[in-house]
């Protein structure tokens, strides 16, 4: 397993700015400005899309602002994806995430509602989850004023996002709605930190590092007290799984969460759920949000694409 040419030299390239502030060092607030100008220079800009509306919708603690996004060819009543973006749950929003939100309802053919749930350390566990499971009993509840389909809504999220994501699903299942017809989790939090090889193979210097996951989990969960192992911050510590939507799995084989994301789709498949794992081998963390400068990424987005597109139909 080799590091792919083009990831290896943007790695080179940020590690030649050894004046460059390191996540950890930054207050949250820097920490937020600095990914979202990471995105502008790593994912393509002003992806045409049919339609893009900002809204606000009602959550437990005040209103959740929501996008939704509209592909060109849509017509009638069809899916919908609800996108919870990554960040470790600190960082990131609708602005980092508008071009893989573009591009995967543009490639799938649905509506995807992007929710900016509240961040952590100003709002810990469970401020995120509530949030994200809030926004997708509203998009259900209102599916006929949206325009989709009440049984063809899947959820999506990459890393603290594919927590989410897996979140909502266990959460959905245990209080007997909203429905959930699909998963797709790219390299999703699945466990508490530092348990697995690959948080000992790759902890520092494959963009996310085991210090920054530390970071991001601190602010998160440990800040509110909460056990690390309770299944809403690490769904693979769930009773049970069985029950659950099918499920598509993405990992990057240069990531410290690879393992866990592994572990949780062999745990989706043994209790009997229809999973389909996808392990990009010389990818690192982040990669589904570096489209302007990997090309492995815009293939791995289509791919996803593709599996929701099938799975929805």
């Amino acid at each position: 397993m080799s590091l792919d040419p083009q990831a290896k030299a943007l790695l080179e390239q940020m590690a030649a700015n050894p004046d460059a502030p390191r996540l950890i060092d930054l207050p949250p607030a820097g920490g937020r400005e600095m990914y979202r100008a990471m995105a502008a220079m790593l994912d393509p800009q002003g992806i045409p899309i049919g339609k893009v509306e900002d809204r606000a919708i009602p959550g437990p603690a005040g209103d959740i602002s929501v996008r939704i996004y509209t592909p060109v060819a849509a017509g009638g009543t069809g899916p919908a994806l609800v996108y919870y973006h990554g960040g470790g749950w600190v960082i990131g929003d609708l602005e980092t995430h508008d071009a893989l939100c573009r591009t995967l309802a543009n490639e799938a053919g649905l509506k995807v509602i992007a929710v900016d749930y509240r961040l952590a350390p100003e709002h810990p566990f469970p401020a995120a989850i509530d949030d994200a499971y809030a926004a997708t009993k509203w998009v259900e509840a209102n599916a006929s004023e949206i325009g989709i389909d009440p049984n063809r809504i899947a959820v999506a999220g990459d890393s603290a996002g594919g927590n989410l994501a897996a979140a909502v699903s266990l959460r959905s299942k245990a209080e007997k709605g909203p429905h959930i017809a699909f998963q797709l989790l790219i390299y999703p939090v699945t466990d508490a930190p530092r348990t697995t090889q690959s948080y000992k193979d790759f902890a520092a210097g494959h963009m996310l590092e085991a210090e920054g996951m530390d970071w991001f989990w601190n602010h998160y969960v440990l800040s509110a007290g909460t056990d690390p192992k309770h299944p809403y911050a690490a769904p693979l510590h769930a009773e049970s799984l069985t029950g659950l939507p099918p499920a598509y799995v993405v990992t990057a084989g240069f990531d410290v969460l690879r393992d866990e994301g592994k572990a949780y789709a062999e745990a989706l498949k043994k209790a009997g759920v229809a999973v389909e794992y996808v392990n990009y081998e010389g990818m690192i963390h982040g990669f589904f949000n570096m489209q302007g400068v990997l090309d492995v990424a815009r293939d791995a987005v289509k791919a996803a694409a593709k599996a929701l597109k099938d799975a929805l139909a």
